[in-house]
């Protein structure tokens, strides 16, 4: 389904980048935009995969990098929701995947064919010098995931992944089972659940079936690392207003 025409940013797709570009930048892109919808677990690319589409999640999806590993376990890198896309938002020609790239809570997606994008950018400086800024910004997080992988205890890690999701899908309660959880911190599941249980105990989360409820947000924060911190500070600098400052805050 293409996108209507409208002028009012706020009614543009829930995605704080596309909400980002100037209105003569959108409307090269608009026309080409599909709204999609993708359920938790569906597979965006493969490994190897042709990248063709970019994907910008929107509202609540949240979208997970995983890299798989020659035992067979995937080990999460970065989380995406409503502050960016997916896909080849940079390169030109023929681009194959490097990561698999799973939707990890369902919701609204919009599309756009990648030759689409690479001939707006031919048009307009401004349109592709956004798209190098987001693509600087991932770099960043994923420089500061490795960092935080390296170096950081499994409760600040596991603390930091529920605030960020937390943060991109602007709710309180984050669709993420143990399992999962573990995925993301690239430990066993046990460990991932005896921190889940020591936070209970503390009262900073809740658990339902396939969720976690955020109680106490201070506290959760007091118990991470500040890597989610530092992520934002670069996205402030370099794309002012794209990274969801908190869990309430709505795409401007």
């Amino acid at each position: 389904m293409a996108i209507q025409q409208d002028t009012n940013r706020q009614n543009r797709p829930y995605n704080n980048l596309l909400r980002r570009l100037s209105d003569a930048d959108f409307a090269l892109i608009k026309s080409s935009l599909e709204v999609a919808r993708n359920e938790g677990d569906d597979l965006l690319y493969n490994p190897g995969d042709d990248v063709e589409t970019v994907h910008f999640p929107c509202g609540p999806s949240l979208v997970s990098y995983l890299v798989p590993n020659e035992d067979g376990r995937d080990v999460e890198t970065i989380l995406v929701g409503r502050e960016g896309a997916v896909g080849g938002i940079v390169s030109h020609g023929h681009l194959p995947a490097y990561t698999r790239i799973t939707v990890k809570v369902g919701g609204p997606f919009v599309r756009l064919r990648i030759a689409k994008l690479e001939s707006a950018k031919t048009k307009s400086s401004t349109l592709q010098d956004l798209f190098a800024r987001y693509a600087d910004c991932m770099l960043a997080q994923v420089f500061q995931s490795t960092a935080c992988n390296a170096i950081h205890s499994i409760e600040q890690r596991t603390a930091k992944w529920i605030l960020s999701a937390m943060e991109r899908t602007g709710s309180e309660l984050v669709p993420l089972t143990h399992e999962q959880l573990s995925t993301m911190l690239g430990v066993g599941r046990s460990y991932a659940s005896r921190v889940i249980q020591t936070f209970k105990a503390e009262g900073v989360l809740a658990t339902r079936r396939g969720a976690i409820v955020v109680c106490d947000r201070e506290a959760l924060a007091r118990r991470a690392c500040l890597c989610n911190e530092a992520v934002r500070g670069h996205f402030e600098e370099v794309l002012r207003g794209v990274y969801p400052a908190d869990a309430t805050q709505l795409a401007k």
